[in-house]
Formats: C-alpha cells, structure tokens, sequence
C-alpha cells in the first residue's frame, strides 16, 4: 500500500512537472504559430492565381476558380468578384457577404491551389534563359532557385553578363550576374538573394 501511495505520488509529481514544461513550450511555441499564420493571411492573390472556393454545407456552391486577367472570378451564385490584391481571407469574407441573400449564415473558405501572385511579387527571367518565365516570389529566393526554375541558361546566352534590374526607391538599379559562374562553375559567390518585382535579364553572347 505504502508503495503504491509512493508511486501515485511520484506520478503526479512528473505530471506537474510536465505541466509545467508544456506551459513553457507552449507560451514559446504560441507567437511563433500565430505569426507563422498571420504571414500566411498576408498572400496576396494575383491574376493566374488557381483558388479554391469552399462553402461549408453547401457543396453545390464549392468551385474551383482561376482568377482572370481581370483579377476577377466568378463562382456560383456569386459572379464577377475582385479577388487580385486581396487576401484570402478578405475574399472569402466578401463571398460569404453576398451569399447571404441565398444561404444562411455561410461560411467560406478560399484556399490559393496553385499561385502566381501580383506582378509586384514576381521574379521576371527574360532573355536566354532555357524557359524565360515570371516567377511568384517565395522568402529568401535566390538567383541559383530562379534559375534552376527557368531551366538554366541556353547555349547561346552570355551568363557573366546578366543584369538584375531592381526597383530602389522608384528608380531601377541594375547591377551585373554571374550566371555562367554560378551555374558551370559552382561558385555559389555569385549566388545572390533576389526581392519581390526583380527582373533577370540575360543577353545572348557574341561570336
């Protein structure tokens, strides 16, 4: 009896302990996950963007809906709604807004599928390059992910004399690439991390 008394005892006694140290990780963990969340609420959507529209109990009213050149999309019972420069959740709010004149009290969700996101959070890769493209911006991308994106350099491009236009201040700054060090030769030195509405422009060589 005395040994089971004993262990209970010690059984609440590393309960509390790790009560304790949940209470810790908990309060370290909390602010990390809601910035984490908040930096997700933050995407903007952009034309192109592939969203996905969810009417909680209404799935007659859930679509899949690409935003038009426009920056509009149109889902059922709701047409023509702007969706580019928006968030997420700012969409689904102005969605549920105007269901309501169908359907009560609906809840929405919009889920972006597949993005590419407004002009002013691309990277543009333009000239030589295998597959110029607009990339949508991710955090800390860099020269080598945008060429790695766009195929690399075509045999005729002239690597080490690539510019990347960037805007500062509403004014274009170009400084030169080294892509063909970067890419042939492995010299991550020529690596550089790139910003939202850059622009990488790759000129053909001369024979």
């Amino acid at each position: 009896m005395k040994l089971n008394f004993a262990l209970r005892g010690l059984a609440k006694s590393a309960l509390a302990a790790a009560a304790i140290l949940c209470t810790g990780l908990c309060y370290s963990a909390g602010p990390a996950a809601a910035q984490a969340a908040t930096e997700v609420s933050k995407y903007i959507i952009g034309p192109g963007d592939q969203l996905q529209i969810s009417v909680w109990h209404n799935p007659e009213l859930s679509t899949a809906a690409p935003v038009r050149p426009d920056g509009r999309i149109s889902t059922p019972l709701v047409t023509d709604v702007v969706a580019a420069g928006r968030t997420p959740e700012e969409l689904g709010h102005d969605i549920e807004a105007r269901l309501k004149k169908y359907v009560s009290d609906p809840l929405v969700t919009v889920i972006v599928a597949s993005f590419v996101g407004p002009y002013s959070q691309q990277v543009r890769i333009v000239g030589e390059a295998a597959q110029p493209k607009a990339l949508p911006y991710l955090a800390h991308m860099t020269v080598l992910d945008a060429m790695i994106a766009s195929g690399g350099l075509t045999p005729f491009a002239s690597g080490n004399r690539a510019k990347l236009i960037r805007k500062v201040n509403g004014k274009d700054v170009t400084t030169t690439l080294r892509l063909s060090d970067l890419l042939k030769e492995g010299d991550l030195s020529a690596n550089a991390e790139l910003q939202p509405g850059d622009t990488i422009i790759i000129p053909q060589s001369f024979f």
